[in-house]
């Protein structure tokens, strides 16, 4: 039986439940592949590690059938290598004995810190979610000069106005790089980490393998007449890479074609601003957008949503005409994975890993990042009503052409085996 031991950035929702301990939806995919895993027979032995929950530690338990064990990470301070973390690893390697570590993601300084301590390279596997170091270089999003030196009394209490947030991504790219330098093995899914893994580390092993997403999001199928028009679906908009700035100048232009444009936007709200605590709260970034929505009179046009279960999400994405992505900077958002699986038309910008998600015109459209004039066109015409020869608009022939990729893509069987093919390959 091979032992291997899993680094992840959460505690897995199923674990957390049968704890009764609070969840993260973050990481969704992860779920997917776990799920799978039990589901299973393998000669895998696997045991997960995950940053504790202050309130209920976990230094070792069983769950799922599987050995879990906690460690200590400020998440706030993901910037901050902690050297804590070492002694943490060597602890649970020397409880759990892993043939094999297998780090979900390069986010946090805990990879590194797992990395350094198993000391073996051929046998450590890094799953790359996006590249820090990357983010940094283009966090501003072209946001306005004035915005980008702006400093709130929120972000000056916290330390942590837009560019120190830079900074902070900077200094997570430090930690990154040298994980990957130290790693044998990495997973990814795009051009866009495979190219960025071999600069750091020329040398590991690239291994391509796609994400299976939660099983939420395999049953459902949007329908054009089913949904409400002209409303458009973001995954998220609380920090400058994701473009939320974009789409609220792209607003008043949707506006004038189509009045009964709606935004809905999943995720914390960070223009909250009913009293004056709330206004003291509002960082450099949220401020802007509220003066946009302020300026452009969106305030009755725009429904930020909150925290969505997956549940939550896949309700939304059906309702929505469209999917939007007018991120700078991503991978491959878990989002337009979702909505290609429900159908949902999909918007994108040319960034990061997209291109090798959506073929532009085929399965989705797409236009260059932080253009908002090509943005307006590529939503406008998945609202066009004009039929092809077989009947369909271009949003229901992108919807089908869409699913069908997502399905392969993000087969839950075809991942759980090429992942098994990984750890075969590695001598787990």
């Amino acid at each position: 039986m091979k032992r291997v031991l899993w680094i992840c950035n959460i505690m897995l929702p199923a674990i957390a439940k049968q704890l009764n301990l609070p969840y993260s939806n973050r990481e969704g995919w992860l779920s997917g592949i776990f799920e799978r895993l039990l589901q299973q027979k393998s000669d895998i032995i696997l045991g997960i590690c995950f940053p504790e929950v202050k309130a209920q530690p976990v230094h070792k338990l069983m769950a799922e059938g599987v050995s879990c064990y906690g460690f200590m990470e400020n998440l706030n301070q993901p910037e901050i290598y902690d050297y804590s973390l070492e002694h943490r690893f060597l602890e649970i390697y020397e409880d759990f004995k892993p043939d094999m570590i297998h780090i979900f993601g390069t986010e946090f300084p805990h990879t590194l810190a797992a990395v350094k301590s198993f000391g073996n390279p051929e046998k450590t596997l890094i799953g790359i979610q996006g590249l820090c170091y990357e983010i940094a270089k283009v966090y501003m999003a072209g946001l306005p000069k004035e915005i980008q030196n702006r400093v709130t009394f929120r972000d000056y209490i916290r330390k942590d106005s837009l560019k120190q947030q830079q900074e902070k991504f900077l200094l997570r790219g430090k930690n990154e790089k040298q994980a990957i330098e130290l790693a044998g093995h990495i997973t990814g899914r795009t051009r866009f980490d495979r190219e960025g893994t071999a600069r750091i580390n020329p040398h590991a092993v690239y291994h391509s393998m796609n994400e299976t997403m939660r099983n939420d999001f395999y049953t459902g199928e949007w329908n054009r007449m089913e949904c409400e028009k002209h409303s458009i679906f973001l995954g998220q908009g609380d920090y400058p890479l994701k473009g939320f700035h974009f789409v609220l100048e792209a607003m008043p232009v949707w506006l004038e074609k189509y009045p009964d444009t709606r935004l809905y936007v999943a995720g914390n709200s960070i223009i909250e601003h009913q009293t004056i605590k709330d206004k003291l709260k509002l960082s450099a970034y949220g401020a802007y957008l509220l003066s946009l929505i302020q300026t452009y009179d969106l305030r009755d046009k725009i429904y930020i949503l909150g925290k969505l279960t997956a549940q939550e999400m896949k309700r939304q994405f059906l309702k929505s005409s469209v999917f939007l992505c007018p991120s700078i900077l991503e991978n491959s958002p878990n989002t337009i994975g979702e909505a290609m699986l429900l159908g949902v038309p999909v918007a994108a910008s040319f960034a990061g890993g997209i291109p090798d998600m959506i073929t532009d015109g085929k399965e989705g459209l797409l236009f260059p990042p932080g253009n908002v004039e090509r943005m307006v066109e590529a939503v406008e015409a998945l609202w066009q009503e004009e039929k092809d020869g077989e009947g369909m608009t271009l949003s229901e022939r992108i919807s089908r052409a869409g699913q069908r990729r997502a399905q392969m893509a993000h087969d839950g069987n075809n991942n759980y085996r090429r992942l098994m093919e990984i750890y075969e390959d590695i001598g787990a």
